[in-house]
C-alpha cells in the first residue's frame, strides 16, 4: 500500500481568455470508476484562492473542510506537494510546510487505490 503520494507541478499562467482556474488531486478508490468512492478530492481554486477538501463514500460526498493557514500557490510557479498518508489522517505538505490534515473517511485506508491529478497545472514530476 502507498501511504506517500509526492508530486512536482507547474501552475499555468492565465489562458488567453480564461480568468478562472484551479486544479483538483483526487485520491481513488477505482481508478477505472470515477464514481466509486472518493478518499480525498483536493481542490485548489485561484480565483477564489481556497482551497477544499472531501471524501465521498457510498455516492454521497461530505461535509468541505476549507480551513487553510495561508494560500500556498502562485499562479506561473511550480510547487511540489506530498500528501501523508498516516494512520489517522492524510497530512498534505507544499514545499515542505505543511498546509493542512484531512481525517480519513475511508476505512480501510488501502482501499484506496491511485491518484488523479486535473485542471491547469502541467506535472513536471510524479513519485
Amino acid at each position: 500500500d502507498k501511504n506517500e503520494y509526492t508530486f512536482k507541478g507547474l501552475i499555468s499562467v492565465k489562458t488567453e481568455g480564461k480568468s478562472f482556474f484551479s486544479f483538483s488531486v483526487t485520491l481513488l478508490c477505482d481508478p477505472v470508476d470515477a464514481n466509486k468512492d472518493v478518499g480525498l478530492l483536493f481542490t485548489v481554486n485561484f480565483s477564489e484562492k481556497s482551497i477544499t477538501r472531501n471524501a465521498r463514500i457510498a455516492g454521497k460526498w461530505g461535509r468541505e473542510e476549507k480551513t487553510i493557514p495561508y494560500f500556498p500557490f502562485t499562479a506561473g510557479d511550480t510547487f511540489k506537494m506530498e500528501l501523508l498518508c498516516e494512520h489517522q489522517q492524510i497530512r498534505v505538505l507544499v514545499d515542505g510546510r505543511q498546509l493542512c490534515d484531512f481525517t480519513h473517511r475511508i476505512q480501510p485506508l488501502n482501499l484506496v487505490k491511485a491518484l488523479r491529478i486535473s485542471g491547469d497545472i502541467k506535472l513536471t514530476k510524479v513519485a
